[in-house]
This record gives C-alpha cells, sequence and structure tokens, in this order.
C-alpha cells in the first residue's frame, strides 16, 4: 500500500500532465531574438528567487523539450505541477516555481523576422 502522503498524487488521485500552454500574445510584437533574450534573462535569475538550482535546471530542461520528454524530466526530477502547462509548479520541499508564458511558448504575435 504505501503512505498516502508520500505520492505525488492530487486530491483526485491523478498525476498531473504536462500540456503546452494556451495561446498567448505579449504586450508589444517581440522578434524572436527578443523572445530568446528574455528567456536567457529569465533562467539566468530564476535561482535567485528562491527553491533549488536542480529543479530550475530540470524545468529549464523541460521547458525546451518536447511534451513526452517534458514530462519525463519533471517526473524524474520529482517536480510536482500544480498547472498543467507548467506556469506553477512545486518541489518535494514545498517550495514553489513560477514560469512565465514566455519561457514555456512562443506569443501569437512573435515577428517572424527574415
Amino acid at each position: 500500500m504505501g503512505c498516502a502522503g508520500s505520492s505525488q498524487t492530487k486530491g483526485d488521485g491523478a498525476l498531473k500532465k504536462v500540456r503546452k500552454p494556451k495561446p498567448w500574445k505579449h504586450p508589444q510584437p517581440l522578434t524572436k531574438s527578443q523572445l530568446l533574450q528574455m528567456r536567457e534573462e529569465f533562467w539566468d535569475t530564476a535561482p535567485h528567487y528562491g527553491g533549488r538550482k536542480e529543479i530550475w535546471d530540470a524545468l529549464r530542461a523541460a521547458a525546451e523539450a518536447d511534451l513526452s520528454l517534458a514530462q519525463a524530466i519533471v517526473d524524474s526530477a520529482g517536480v510536482i505541477v500544480q498547472s498543467a502547462d507548467l506556469t506553477i509548479c512545486y518541489d518535494e520541499r514545498g517550495a514553489k516555481y513560477e514560469l512565465p508564458k514566455y519561457v514555456l511558448s512562443e506569443p501569437t504575435n512573435l515577428i517572424r523576422e527574415s
């Protein structure tokens, strides 16, 4: 049987499956290079706001992977997924990790550079 408090299940008994974020729009249209710079700045500063570096690293790897690999990464790192799109997660110690949509997907108003 095992201890009920030791599993990663939510109240309904099911693990949250990682999914793509819903389409979103940035306040100002962005180029791909601007989006990449915003992502780089986020990942460089995120560990300074709390949580464990290895969890931030796992979340970055999951954010940059396809869905099945992202699921495997969060599962193996012990990340508890609050929002299926990975915008809100927790580690096993209860530390909260919030990811902005721009690190998870591209906005609908992304400017395609030629």
